[in-house]
């Protein structure tokens, strides 16, 4: 009789691969964004005014033909417009839509580094106390001793939303 065969083997618990999280700053606070969402980084360049836009859209683009919309993280979460420094730089991000692939470049104050976070090291959006919109937090990862506030891109960069954003502002010019 052969009691390997008649062995049942137990499962084996598979631990889930850290994700990776580009790490930047608005201000003094440090966000992240899930790096698989990231085309590229580029360094700030004169962007192209675009009229009626809201605040928080701060011009265009040109990269490699295509017309890029530059958002101002800053503007999008209620704050005053970003200041443009010497480590300021665009953030490409490419998003899927209903319409298709959408990409966006966000402006950002500095880069920091690629972080790996575990599921585990990953709270929940925390649902008051935050100083931007809750729906805006994917959640907030533990590293060290710090906390990196992990956004929802699909949130904070909805095109529908920034549609309508967009259709107030002209609304509110007529």
């Amino acid at each position: 009789m052969n009691t390997n065969a008649s062995r049942q083997l137990a499962p084996v618990a598979v631990a889930a691969e850290p994700a990776q999280f580009l790490t930047f700053l608005l201000g003094d606070e440090v966000f992240a964004i899930d790096i698989l969402s990231i085309k590229e980084i580029i360094e700030f360049r004169n962007l192209t005014t675009v009229p009626l836009m809201p605040e928080c859209v701060r011009g265009v683009l040109n990269l490699r033909g295509a017309v890029v919309p530059v958002l101002d993280l800053q503007a999008r979460f209620g704050r005053s417009a970003s200041q443009v420094g010497k480590r300021t730089c665009i953030v490409i991000v490419e998003l899927s839509t209903a319409h298709g692939r959408q990409v966006v470049g966000v402006l950002v104050d500095a880069v920091n580094e690629v972080l790996e976070i575990a599921d585990d090291a990953i709270a929940s959006a925390p649902a008051f106390g935050a100083r931007i919109r809750s729906d805006f937090i994917r959640g907030i990862g533990k590293v060290d001793e710090k906390f990196v506030i992990l956004l929802d891109v699909d949130q904070v960069f909805s095109i529908d939303e920034l549609a309508a954003l967009v259709d107030a502002s002209a609304d509110a010019t007529v």
